[in-house]
């Protein structure tokens, strides 16, 4: 940058002006994104930790990029604001392959369905959508074991894998292909038992440090999201937008990546152009007039939209990229 950045002041007003893409939910304004114990951080820590706080970001997530940020500084030998950071070992990321990863699945999901209950499942893998999820909720134990059960067996024979969302145990007895987990199941489930197994494992993030704690465990594939609004669940954290997609997509490039939340039809082209490899999608199926036709057609637009993880590190191509 040409502009003089001598105090924190001046870095977070740069940072949160370049960066404008990565701003989610309601901007802070600078006054706001102080905090006393900033005082006490180097000049350039503490203008990226308040201009991220600018950007919106929640506070673990700030932390994390003025922690990656500074990282980068001592690797690369200047601060500069231009670049994002999007190097895994910025953010202490362990290099891959890992001795304790879990199974791997396709780096390319597709079309993902995540569907209520075992006939929806069995009616998608006969469409031929090549991922599916169960996400069956009920009190009833009995229930749940016989929906997971029924589809198991409904794709049977289709190719299409399917990920039971949050009964594990109960996919584990069954057979099935994968789990996937929230980051609160993260708590109580026993990931070593699920990856003795031979479980695929997905996990949901919604950030910087959700992505970070799920990526330690080494996961199948990793969610992000929502990267648009939604009316299905009631979301603790704003929609990301594209522009935060595309810095999560470079970071976690080494791992199968779905991204999730508010995508239509219209919206597959430039969630695609991040360069994930699969899109999930709920109601755009679910209540669709004809879900097998929606279904075909979302296939092709994933599959003609396919892209290389975008460069977000270059900050013009970053700032042009199309926001929520």
């Amino acid at each position: 940058m040409s502009l003089s950045v001598n105090t924190p002041q001046d870095i977070a007003h740069a940072l949160a002006t370049q960066h404008a893409a990565m701003l989610a939910g309601e901007a802070l304004p600078y006054a706001q994104a102080v905090h006393a114990n900033d005082a006490a951080l180097s000049t350039e820590t503490a203008g990226v930790l308040q201009g991220c706080r600018m950007l919106g970001f929640l506070e673990h997530d700030a932390q994390c990029v003025a922690q990656a940020w500074a990282a980068q500084t001592q690797r690369t030998g200047r601060f500069s604001l231009d670049d994002w950071p999007c190097h895994p070992q910025d953010f202490g990321i362990a290099p891959t392959p890992r001795a304790h990863a879990f199974p791997t699945c396709p780096h390319a999901l597709g079309l993902y369905a995540v569907l209520p209950d075992a006939p929806w499942v069995g009616r998608m893998a006969r469409a031929g959508v090549p991922t599916v999820q169960l996400r069956f909720k009920s009190d009833d134990a009995v229930a749940i074991r016989h929906e997971v059960r029924a589809a198991v067996q409904a794709v049977q024979g289709t190719g299409a894998l399917l990920f039971i969302n949050d009964h594990w145990q109960i996919a584990i007895d069954e057979g099935a292909y994968g789990v996937h987990l929230g980051q609160e199941d993260m708590d109580e489930a026993p990931i070593d038992a699920i990856r003795a197994a031979g479980l695929r494992l997905g996990l949901s993030t919604h950030g910087y440090a959700e992505m970070l704690r799920a990526d330690a465990v080494s996961p199948s594939y990793i969610a992000l999201g929502a990267v648009f609004p939604t009316t299905l669940k009631r979301m603790q954290t704003a929609p990301q937008g594209t522009g935060r997609l595309y810095a999560y997509a470079k970071l976690m490039q080494h791992s199968p990546l779905v991204a999730i939340g508010g995508i239509d039809e219209a919206r597959i082209p430039v969630v695609m152009q991040s360069g994930v490899g699969s899109i999930a999608m709920v109601r755009a199926i679910t209540a669709a007039d004809s879900p097998e036709t929606m279904a075909g057609i979302f296939q092709s637009l994933i599959a003609s939209n396919r892209h290389a993880i975008a460069d977000v590190t270059n900050p013009i191509k970053l700032m042009d990229a199309p926001q929520n």
